[in-house]
């Protein structure tokens, strides 16, 4: 790669005249090789994307008029496909007639931004990959019926304990079953306590030793006692395994209440929905009704979602789509409208049944434009369109129209990075664009300081 310094020569050399009408075209080797041809007489603004033809209309326009224009990155499509972001400038020439603009090309720049994430990306795989190990640790280490707990060394205090151990240490409930922090040498008696050290030094000695019979509660329960050296938090520490000794039934485990989870999902306040993979509604508890204008629960069922959210049969497939895909999306914003014609602002998290064969969804869903407008926080993109209305006579159509796709576009790129969480990978392939122009989109719009999500195992 050559510098700046070894290589001064502007990748782009164009000039134009006072109406932005490409003239004169001179390339650098480090672009493409194409025919320039094709691009004179052609306008300037017709070779760079939508979005980019506003930036170079200001560009040429502080050219004309003040000299020298200020830089603007664009998306520029050369002849044969290839598309190359650019930073361009333009300074008017002396017989005032003409323009000249010159341009960078940032590829290496976007080059090294793609890179930058794919790390981070890895980054944050291999800690969800840690952490889903951890939880898989923790259901074991809860959901065991066999006593274990871990004492840290040398003062054998309890760093966690799971229920069977803790109900074995504190028989009679009297600290509620919460005994981290407590000594374990508390627990026992004096010849207890000494033959536990001898078995943890022989256990430091030698990685191994035989299990020791100790006693606990106020019954003095027999438990054969077996360690395992480990690293805590806090340093060096054990993991102690305990079996019920001979006669020794284990603490009786509490039984937990009884409860209806229909019932309480029908006394929600927020909407719950449940639909098949085709977004058929097989579920639905009154609070939806009333969110819905529908006389009853019971009139959703066997109806699309997508008569009710968002725009029909976009924002509701989209949701879906992904729902399935990767097992829920979380507080994806977005408008539901009601039988009756009103709408509401709202924020849906979904999950599904089975994330490996998935069959059904279910969907929470929360009215937030109360919040909204107290918080005063962004118009739906209704009411962003209604004000574009009030703007004619003010500005001509073709303005107005490039104004309302801006609008659109940014909702719908907002859209696709809140159903994936801020991952762009995942975004540019809902929207069916390359990774390349959905970050240019995320420049124009600033919309890429979005955090990225963190991805699971399947995306991974």
């Amino acid at each position: 790669m050559t510098t700046d310094t070894e290589n001064p020569q502007p990748d782009v050399t164009l000039v134009l005249d006072l109406e932005g009408v490409i003239q004169q075209v001179n390339h650098s080797p480090a672009i493409p090789d194409f025919d320039s041809t094709d691009w004179i007489g052609r306008a300037w603004t017709d070779t760079v994307e939508d979005g980019g033809a506003e930036k170079l209309r200001r560009l040429i326009d502080d050219a004309s008029t003040q000299g020298v224009s200020a830089f603007r990155q664009v998306n520029q499509r050369f002849p044969g496909g290839n598309e190359i972001l650019m930073e361009y400038t333009a300074v008017r020439l002396d017989d005032r007639a003409s323009l000249l603009a010159v341009g960078k090309s940032l590829q290496a720049v976007a080059q090294l931004q793609e890179r930058l994430v794919a790390a981070q990306q890895a980054m944050e795989r291999d800690y969800w990959k840690l952490r889903q190990v951890e939880t898989r640790y923790q259901r074991l280490f809860q959901s065991s019926s066999e006593a274990v707990l871990i004492i840290s060394q040398p003062d054998c205090r309890i760093v966690e304990a799971n229920p069977t151990a803790a109900r074995a240490i504190d028989h009679q409930g009297k600290r509620g079953h919460d005994v981290q922090g407590l000594s374990f040498l508390d627990e026992l008696n004096s010849d207890d306590q000494r033959a536990l050290r001898a078995l943890l030094a022989r256990v430091l000695e030698q990685g191994a030793a035989p299990g020791i019979l100790v006693h606990l509660g106020p019954q003095r329960s027999s438990w054969i006692l077996r360690a395992v050296p480990m690293t805590t938090e806090r340093g060096q520490g054990f993991l102690l395994q305990m079996t019920a000794g001979a006669g020794n039934e284990p603490a009786p485990q509490e039984t937990p209440q009884r409860f209806s989870v229909e019932a309480l999902v029908e006394r929600m306040v927020d909407a719950f929905v449940i639909t098949d993979d085709e977004g058929q509604v097989l579920y639905a508890n009154p609070a939806f009704a009333e969110l819905a204008q529908l006389s009853s629960a019971g009139a959703a069922l066997g109806k699309r979602l997508s008569r009710w959210l968002g725009n029909p049969g976009a924002d509701a497939s989209i949701l879906l789509a992904n729902a399935f895909r990767h097992g829920c999306v979380r507080l994806l914003g977005t408008t539901l409208h009601g039988e009756l014609g009103a709408t509401s602002e709202i924020e849906i998290s979904a999950a599904v049944d089975d994330p490996n064969a998935p069959h059904f969804c279910a969907l929470a869903l929360r009215d937030v434009g109360r919040r909204l407008r107290a918080n005063g926080e962004g118009a739906g993109l209704g009411s962003i369109l209604d004000a574009l209305t009030e703007q004619i006579g003010k500005k001509g159509l073709k303005d107005l129209v490039a104004d309302a796709v801006a609008v659109v576009e940014r909702h719908y790129v907002e859209a696709a990075l809140q159903l994936t969480s801020g991952n762009r990978t995942a975004a540019a392939d809902v929207l069916g664009l390359s990774r390349q122009s959905l970050y240019a989109k995320l420049n124009r719009y600033g919309l890429d300081t979005i955090p990225a999500r963190k991805p699971s195992d399947d995306e991974s």
